[in-house]
């Protein structure tokens, strides 16, 4: 993973718009109307190729597919892992029980309303080997050769958070049985020369939806586990060639529920991936740069704060962003900061929660804070 060396680096979350024609055969496909396969990956290479273009336009470094082949960021594995059956599960989100009228909002939104989520009944396997090769095909075929290209899975504790488990005997069972069937898909992006990027909300998100019952010390300890399941899966891959997700949930909600970053940072430092990735930019988590004030950050890590917020459509000045990026670099040293978004721009397929349009203009504002912060860091 390239690093700030001459100036700051930009990138992003993940997800990305989806253009309205694969959001409309994705649709159909989740609801289980016949897709034909050859048709759809046509689809998505297009769609590959496009964000891609519009990414190296819009002057991020560091570009990805756009997610462009997935549903959402963990519901994907249902179709790549077998031992997944019956009904969805039902979740629970802390902040937003004395909130019902924004609850159902929430739920409402029409990606996250057709997701599915069933429940582990079976050994886990894998069961298409294919699907993370043809992933790895569209994004190389688009990839310039002056940019860095990155790819996106679930972790093995945020696919525990979304799919419950009904098979296996104990939740370090499973968790070590979800890293096992993980582990190639990992290692066929880092193979293919890919930066490799952990999705882990349930380090974050998972205090207050999966865990909202169990102290901050018995949370810990399951945030340990799974980072420890995690590293196992990831054991053979190189630190700095991946980064990891940190995530409160990327909705409209009131978060007041969410976790401080300083009760789990040291546990999230403990990870093998060199990149950390975080929300730094949203209502609820813009002042917690401060706690890299007196938390030393460990030799090799990098930090990827969100300079983007990732619900709004506010397009971010590009001073405050510069302001953003110079905050962390002051306390962490320039080479160590990556400018990154809060979250994904389209977390589920048909999530539209800011305009395709701004998303873009946003990602260009970053690279121009980028480019200010850079001009008062490298002169």
């Amino acid at each position: 993973m390239k690093r700030s060396s001459e100036r700051f680096l930009t990138t992003h979350t993940g997800s990305l718009p989806r253009p309205a024609e694969l959001v409309r055969t994705m649709f159909a496909k989740e609801e289980g109307v016949p897709v034909e396969r050859g048709a759809l990956d046509q689809q998505i290479a297009a769609a590959v190729g496009e964000t891609v273009q519009k990414q190296v336009k819009a002057g991020i470094d560091l570009v990805n597919d756009g997610e462009m082949s997935k549903p959402s960021y963990a519901t994907y594995i249902k179709d790549r892992l077998s031992g997944f059956g019956g009904a969805s599960n039902s979740f629970v989100y802390q902040d937003l029980v004395d909130f019902p009228e924004l609850g159902r909002r929430v739920f409402g939104d029409p990606g996250r309303a057709r997701r599915k989520t069933p429940a582990c009944i079976a050994p886990i396997a894998v069961s298409d080997r294919d699907a993370a090769q043809t992933d790895i095909a569209h994004l190389k075929a688009a990839l310039p050769m002056d940019r860095e290209g990155f790819l996106t899975a679930a972790s093995p504790g945020v696919i525990a958070l979304f799919f419950h488990n009904d098979y296996y005997k104990s939740d370090a069972d499973y968790l070590q049985a979800i890293a096992e069937a993980m582990r190639p898909e990992y290692e066929a992006i880092a193979a293919a020369g890919l930066v490799l990027q952990l999705d882990c909300p349930d380090l974050a998100m998972g205090r207050h939806i999966q865990h909202a019952g169990l102290s901050l010390a018995d949370f810990r300890r399951a945030a340990a586990r799974q980072i420890e399941a995690l590293n196992y899966a990831v054991a053979n891959i190189p630190p700095e060639q991946m980064r990891l997700h940190l995530c409160w949930g990327n909705y409209e909600g009131p978060h007041h529920c969410d976790v401080p970053i300083d009760q789990i940072i040291d546990l999230v430092f403990t990870a093998r991936p060199a990149g950390i990735s975080f929300e730094a930019a949203n209502p609820r988590h813009a002042h917690e740069w401060k706690v890299f004030e007196t938390t030393k950050l460990p030799d090799g890590k990098i930090l990827i704060p969100g300079v983007l917020e990732s619900k709004s459509n506010f397009i971010e000045h590009p001073q405050l962003i510069a302001q953003r990026i110079e905050r962390y670099a002051h306390l962490v040293g320039r080479e160590n900061v990556i400018a990154g978004s809060d979250c994904g721009y389209g977390t589920w397929v048909g999530q539209a929660a800011v305009d395709p349009d701004v998303v873009w203009a946003k990602l260009a504002a970053m690279t121009e804070g980028a480019r200010i912060a850079s001009e008062r860091f490298w002169r």
